[in-house]
This record gives structure tokens, sequence and C-alpha cells, in this order.
């Protein structure tokens, strides 16, 4: 019998061919900064950057010219561990890490000296070059907020180093190995996608080496994503089955992101064994895969729960109730970029939530059509939320392609899905349409609410104090409530993107009352603000808590032409 690409002694197929060599040039992508950074004062992480162009340029030839499919899966395995030495050069360059970085590290110090992590601030962490998340009450967070599972598996590497260098390589050394999983897990010809979406093009291990929970929570999920429709196929959950469901519980204990996909899993998971085995067995299926997963869930996190139980309540829904202020590339750029400021900012919060049950009703209603998308979907609802952060897309991205290379369209050809009643002589398809508009109506509704809000305060610079012509004091402002409630505004500058530190009011009420007009007089925090170029915009804004609102001014013209 003639060899075969299946058995490993045939010819590999063309597009095997092609995505190898993908996976090796995406592995170009950052590489030279590295080296650039290492070449100064670290010969030996050069070096090394260097034997790995070595690599990718030998793969790219041998991934076009071996004559075997066992050559070629070699070939992918040396692209991986060229990956996994990018990888590993580039953390030895840059492991101090961000804001989650240090706080993860602060909660693992706290475990093992055994006090509470969750509910203290911890506000010397913060400040040169660490970034903080501003409050719309005028504040700032301080405090750790996301499941336990991150500084516990900190904890033990804390004699790497100061700052947020232990929770980076927790982080980096978790990428890693889920990389080398959903390597092994995929189909051989598609391993070279598991290298390049997890250890290519540079974002995901930057995302490490800031310290992210989420790619702890990553690399939990991806051996979940891989033929996840077939978890208790024949209703046997197995050892396999288990070992997934615990590794969704944990997913769950290091990050939030997990809760959005958990849903959809699981929808999915009983209308795939509903369609094979019937309601009953299949409820029998889908009730043990999600106990076990919340027994590990609550393994994790019980001695938090029995130690500090408001404060871990609080501190795991922290991201939902802290109040942070809009930020992002999704809906909000509207009332942050194009428009001065919305005074019903709330509507993007839910807006992102209806918008999240529409998508989960959808894809119970569809799951035929939409099965393969499980892993896709929920992240939707983030492009209208209040913070819509594309590393919530990002971060996420090899579970895309887990699903679209292990669950295809024909896992989900005979799952169940719910049919809409038929009269006689009747059909369904006008009231699956009639449930589409329904359950998407109310989000987009809610987002056009939020994006066309008016700003509430009209804001002027009356005058501007200067150490320099570049340097600014102080600024006095007259500013008038039009909304029909007292305000109490924070007032921070911004120049292009995010935002920046609050300013400390000197002068003017705590509270603005409805239709009333006042004088403030602030100061920068820092003691002083350096105006930019000219070509660049600044933004004069003021947030408030209750109600959430936004209102912006350009002030770039009056700050570099007014003088008190």
């Amino acid at each position: 019998m003639a060899s075969t690409a299946a058995d490993g002694e045939g010819p590999p197929e063309q597009w095997h061919r092609v995505l190898t060599l993908l996976a090796a040039v995406s592995l170009f992508i950052g590489t030279r900064t590295i080296w650039s950074q290492a070449a100064g004062h670290r010969l030996p992480v050069a070096v090394a950057i260097s034997l790995c162009y070595v690599s990718i340029l030998v793969c790219a030839v041998l991934a076009l010219v071996v004559r075997r499919g066992r050559s070629l899966a070699r070939v992918d395995l040396c692209v991986l561990l060229t990956g996994v030495t990018l990888v590993l050069c580039a953390w030895a360059m840059n492991h101090g890490g961000g804001d989650e970085a240090v706080l993860t590290t602060q909660a693992a110090r706290a475990l093992v000296d055994g006090d509470q992590i969750y509910g203290r601030p911890w506000p010397w962490l913060f400040g040169h070059g660490i970034t903080l998340t501003p409050t719309a009450d005028g504040g700032y967070d301080y405090t750790y907020g996301y499941p336990p599972l991150g500084p516990l598996l900190t904890a033990p590497l804390l004699w790497i180093g100061h700052g947020g260098a232990p929770a980076t390589a927790m982080a980096t050394g978790a990428l890693i190995v889920g990389a080398a999983v959903l390597w092994r897990m995929l189909p051989t010809p598609w391993r070279p996608a598991a290298t390049m979406v997890c250890l290519g093009f540079s974002f995901l291990p930057m995302y490490g080496r800031q310290g992210y929970p989420a790619i702890l929570a990553l690399a939990l999920l991806m051996p979940v994503a891989v033929r996840w429709p077939r978890i208790g196929r024949g209703g046997r959950l197995g050892g396999a089955g288990l070992a997934r469901a615990a590794c969704l519980g944990a997913a769950c204990a290091a990050q939030q992101l997990p809760w959005f996909v958990a849903p959809f899993l699981l929808a999915g998971l009983y209308a795939v064994r509903r369609g094979e085995l019937g309601g009953r067995a299949a409820a029998g299926v889908l009730l043990r895969f999600a106990g076990a997963a919340v027994a590990v869930w609550l393994l994790i996190d019980v001695y938090f729960v029995v130690h500090e139980p408001r404060t871990w309540l609080g501190g795991i829904v922290l991201p939902f109730t802290q109040g942070a202020v809009i930020h992002g590339q999704g809906l909000v750029d509207v009332s942050l970029y194009l428009t001065d400021g919305s005074d019903r900012l709330d509507w993007y919060s839910r807006a992102s939530m209806l918008l999240a049950a529409a998508l989960l009703t959808l894809f119970v209603l569809f799951v035929r059509r939409l099965g393969p998308a499980a892993t896709v979907l929920p992240w939707c609802a983030f492009f209208v939320a209040t913070r819509s952060q594309d590393g919530y897309y990002l971060m996420m991205t090899p579970l895309w392609a887990a699903a679209a290379v292990t669950a295809p369209l024909s896992e989900f050809a005979g799952a169940w899905q719910p049919r809409p009643h038929r009269s006689a002589g009747g059909r369904g398809r006008p009231a699956r349409l009639a449930a589409v508009v329904l359950v998407l109506v109310p989000p987009l509704a809610c987002a056009v609410t939020a994006a066309t809000g008016a700003p509430p305060l009209d804001m002027r610079v009356t005058s501007v104090g200067r150490s320099s012509p570049t340097a600014l004091t102080s600024l006095a402002l007259r500013v008038e409530n039009t909304g029909d409630s007292a305000l109490a505004p924070h007032f921070m500058l911004t120049t292009g993107q995010g935002t920046g530190l609050y300013w400390t009011i000197t002068k003017g009420p705590r509270s603005l009352p409805a239709h009333a007009t006042a004088v403030y007089e602030l100061r920068p925090s820092e003691g002083e603000f350096r105006l930019p170029r000219p070509n660049v915009r600044i933004r004069l804004r003021a947030f408030t808590a209750t109600p959430r609102t936004l209102s912006s001014t350009d002030v770039g013209t009056a700050l570099r032409g007014k003088v008190r």
C-alpha cells in the first residue's frame, strides 16, 4: 500500500508547508527589538537570539523542501522550540511587569505572610512606570481584583526577584506550557498554528511579560477548547473529560474572562450531547462536568472563602464594581474622542450585559450554525463595554484557533436546538428572525443611548498658571452644570489616547448643583503638567461617579495662549 501524508511517510500537503513557514515568519516580529536590548549589556542573550535567527531561516528552508510528513513534523517541533527560546530571551530582558504583575506579586507575598490579599490597598506599588487605574469617583484602584490562583502559583516563585518578576515568570511559564499542550493536542499538520498564535507575533508573550493573570487562564482553557464538542461522547466523561472540567474550574479561579466563555461551552456541550443521547442523559453529562469544574474552583478558593469571605467576594467581582473610567478601543471611543462626552455612560455597561445575554441566547437557538464560534462570540460583548480594551480579544485568540481546527461545523450537525412552534402550513423562519431581532434590539438601544448622551458640564479655561512657557502649575475653570442633577466632578488633562492623573481641586464646590455655575481652581497632582508638542490634542475631562458621566473639551489653544 502506498504511503500517505497521514502516516507521516508520504509527502506533506502544501498548506501544511505554508503553515509551518508562516509560524516561522511570525517569530521574527519583535525579535530585533529584544536583540538590540541584549546586544548592549547581555551578550549571551543576544547570541541566543542570533542562533534563533539561524533556526528560523533553516526551518523556513526545510518547510519547503522536506519530502515526508514526518520530517515536516520535526521541523514544526523545531519552530516551537525556537519560539520558546525567544520568549525566554524576551523575559530575561524585560521581566519587571506592569500593574497586574506587581499586584499579583504583592498578593502572593501577603499570602505567604498570612495576611489577607483582597480589599487591601497597596498605593506604594504604583508610579515610576506602573500604570494606575483611575475610577470615576476621583480616586485610583490600588487593590488586587482577580481570583486567587495567580498569587497561589506565584508564591513559590517569590525568590526570583523584586517588583513583578515572580508574576511575570508565572505568566510566561504558563504561556509556554499552554502553547506546548495546544501544540501536542492539535492534529499534526495544524501544530504550527499553536506556535504562531501563542508564541509568534509577540503580543501574547508581551502580555506574559506584563504578568497578566488572563494568560494563566488562557493556558488552562486550551485543553478545554480542543475538541470540546466531544466531551462526554457516549455519555461517559472518563478521565480526559474530568481533567478538562478541572482545567475549566481552575481557569475560572485564575481570572474573570473564563466566566464569559464557560456558559457558551456548557450550553454547546448540552446541545451536542442531547442530540446524541437525549435530554436526560445529556443533563447528566453536563451536571457531572459542571460539578467537577465547580469542585475544583471551590477547592482553589476555599481558603479565602473561609478566612476573608466578604473581601474575597468583593475582590473577585471588583472589575465589575470598581467604577473605572471608560477606556478601550470599542464603542466608548464615541464618547471619549468623537464627541465631548455623555451623561449616560452606565448604558454602555447595560449594553454589554444585554449583548452577552443576547449572544448566549442566539448561540442556544442556532447552535448548529454558531457552535464553532463558541470561543469567539463571548468577546463581542466587550466591544460595547465601558472597558473595551483589545486585550480582552487578543489574549483569547489561541482558543479561536483551537476551536476552528478541532470543532468544525460538522460536529454540530446533530446538535439539539429549540424549534419555534409551527402553525399549520406555517414556517419557523419568521419566528427565528423575530427571535434574533428581539434579543439584539435591547443591547443596540442601550448602546445608542450611551453614545448619544450629552456632556452635562460646560467647561471653559479662564486662566493658566505656569512655571515656564510649557509647564503648567494651575488652572482656573468656569464650570456650568447643564444637567438636572447635582454632580461631583473630578478633572484631568489627557493627551492623545488614554487617561491621565486627576488634578487636585484647590477651590470650588465638591458638588455642583443642577443648572449652577462655579469657578474651580486646579493643580497638577505631580506639581507640573508639561505641554506636549503643538499638534497633540489636549482634552480637559471631568468624570462623575453618581450619575456616571463624562464631559470633555479641547483646551490646547487656551493652555498655550492664556497666562495668569
